[in-house]
Formats: structure tokens, sequence, C-alpha cells
């Protein structure tokens, strides 16, 4: 097992907003599909990484409590913070180091309210 998680799922409202918001902060393109009703963006990621998705759907509602996924910041996670509240995304904890080995981390709130960090190692 190369990693302890597998797939990560982010609640969303109003679904096109949430694709275009991670597709924005993160620099990357969100695959859409429907599995029967459930509407599904899809990060990109290969059989040897963690996946994830954004998705609406009965039974999906956005969180700011519970579990927090962090999510690649890159090779420094300002770059994507910066895209954060320019996207209506909230910052509730900057840029902090955690230890010059560990790197840094954030934590945000997305414009559905779910509360997700963020981690670099500069």
């Amino acid at each position: 097992m190369k990693n302890l998680i597998s797939i990560f799922e982010i609640p969303a409202i109003d679904f096109s907003r949430a694709v275009n918001f991670y597709q924005v902060i993160l620099d990357i393109s969100i695959e859409k599909i429907d599995m029967d009703g459930v509407l599904m963006g899809l990060f990109p990621g290969n059989d040897q990484s963690v996946s994830g998705a954004v998705i609406k759907g009965n039974g999906y509602k956005p969180s700011n409590d519970g579990v927090i996924i962090y999510l690649n910041g890159g090779n420094n996670l300002q770059v994507v913070l910066d895209r954060v509240e320019a996207n209506n995304g909230k910052i509730i904890v900057p840029k902090t180091q955690i230890n010059p080995e560990i790197g840094f981390y954030a934590l945000f709130v997305d414009t559905e309210g779910n509360k997700l960090g963020l981690h670099s190692v500069s």
C-alpha cells in the first residue's frame, strides 16, 4: 500500500462554481461526469496517486467540521493561497511553517463551505 488514502470527495452545492474554483486555484483540468445523477468533477491522477473529486448529489453536504484533507500546494503553497481569496474562498490559517523537514501548511474554506488544507515543502 503506497498511500493510506486512495480517494477523497469534496461535496458541492453549486457544482460548476466548485469545479471552477478548484481548477483555478490548483491550475488543473477537472473532468466532469454524471454517474447516475451524481455529478462528479474528477481531479487528474493516475493509478499511482491519490485521486479525488468534487461531488454533488443526495447525501453530500459541504462542511467545515470534521476531517480535513490537505491538497498538494506545489512548490510554494502561497501561489495557491493567493488564488483562493481571489476566487471567493477564505483563508483561515495563512502559510505557516510546521518545521524545516515537513514544510508548510495553510487552511482555507472553499466556495461551498468546506474546510481544506494545503501542504508544501516550501
